[in-house]
């Protein structure tokens, strides 16, 4: 599961823009040895993980240039605009040595056509401008939902993304993206696709605050007593597994390579403990996922043909998708990982937890 981790929990189709996290430290991984300073684009960057992306590579000295449809970092050079104008992808790249690419439509619900402008028409698009530009190395962020087919998943690699077996049109859409983007891989043009698993830290708007907010009304229910297991990926340690995909890229080029922290827990340890960083009561009820499953089926096509009306204007409270993804096992083997990136996470859930608690002025699960 990306990009989502609570029932009830919706994503917009634009990165959020970041919260600031006053009590998290700047990121510090040092720069690798021989550093070479480059000039780095990252798209998507005002979200959390983009931002996190481009504040780590200014910070190990490397020259950062972001690309999105509004203003996010300050003090970065900015192209605004969209992956899927050719004109600006091609103004957004212009002397760039590398590309870190994250921008994506990513929702539970839409129409086909939105999700295909913008991740596959528009990754097209950015690799074809990056191509002509003479950059060198790209990264595509992509998603384990690419080849996450419904069934648990127990200590499995990355596997290959199957864009007719996926499961919505995000998962599939990125999966289709994710082969275009590998395919074009070569000597002169290296290509790797990272996949973070769950991203969160202080100042998530899309996971972690709607966990607290739905949790806080009430809303928010366990699937199957959230005994699931689900490795989730702290924000830092995303980040740099992503600059890690740049410097490694010798050995990482035309690989898929699923990042998390290597810590399976049960959704519902870890809905708890977000709860308690907040300082609001853990949902005390459950439903069983083979309902959720089906009434979430219900759900999505009422909300999208509401969404038409313009009767309704944010997710839908439960997908098919989402419920299989809250009630199914998922979690990695990160031996192939931490080997080609030659990278360990360095904050633990635990250590995430306790920032989460500090920056909400709730308590850690550990206190």
């Amino acid at each position: 599961m990306t990009n989502s981790s609570a029932p009830g929990v919706s994503v917009s189709s634009e990165p959020a823009p970041r919260e600031p996290a006053p009590s998290e430290p700047a990121p510090s991984e040092p720069a690798p040895r021989n550093f070479v300073p480059r000039n780095v684009l990252v798209t998507g960057a005002s979200g959390l993980l983009g931002g996190a992306v481009a504040d780590l590579l200014a910070a190990q000295g490397h020259k950062v240039r972001t690309f999105q449809r509004r203003r996010g970092l300050d003090g970065t050079d900015f192209v605004a605009g969209s992956v899927s104008d050719p004109d600006a992808a091609a103004r957004a790249v212009e002397g760039m040595d590398a590309v870190i690419h994250l921008a994506a439509k990513v929702s539970f619900t839409g129409e086909w056509q939105e999700f295909e402008d913008t991740n596959i028409l528009g990754t097209q698009i950015l690799l074809k401008a990056a191509r002509a530009a003479g950059v060198r190395d790209v990264v595509f962020v992509s998603s384990p939902s690419v080849a996450h087919f419904g069934e648990p998943i127990a200590g499995a690699g990355a596997g290959t993304a199957d864009p007719a077996r996926a499961r919505g049109f995000y998962a599939a859409s990125k999966a289709e993206a994710e082969l275009l983007a590998l395919a074009s891989n070569s000597p002169d043009f290296r290509v790797t696709a990272i996949r973070p698993h769950i991203v969160w830290g202080p100042g998530d708007t899309q996971l972690v605050e709607r966990v607290i907010d739905r949790a806080r009304s009430g809303r928010l229910p366990l699937l199957d007593a959230g005994a699931a297991l689900i490795d989730t990926t702290y924000v830092d340690n995303a980040a740099a597994a992503i600059v890690r995909g740049l410097d490694r890229m010798d050995a990482a080029q035309g690989k898929a390579l699923v990042v998390t922290n290597g810590q399976p827990r049960p959704v519902g340890e870890l809905i708890a403990g977000i709860c308690a960083a907040a300082g609001v009561k853990a949902p005390g009820w459950s439903v069983p996922g083979r309902i959720a499953r089906k009434a979430g089926s219900v759900i999505e096509r009422v909300w999208l043909a509401a969404g038409k009306r313009g009767l309704v204007h944010d997710e839908p409270p439960m997908t098919r998708f989402l419920a299989e993804q809250l009630s199914t096992s998922h979690w990695f083997d990160q031996s192939e990982t931490r080997a080609v990136l030659d990278w360990t996470p360095e904050v633990s859930i635990e250590d995430g937890m306790a920032r989460l608690a500090e920056h909400y002025g709730g308590r850690s699960p550990n206190s």
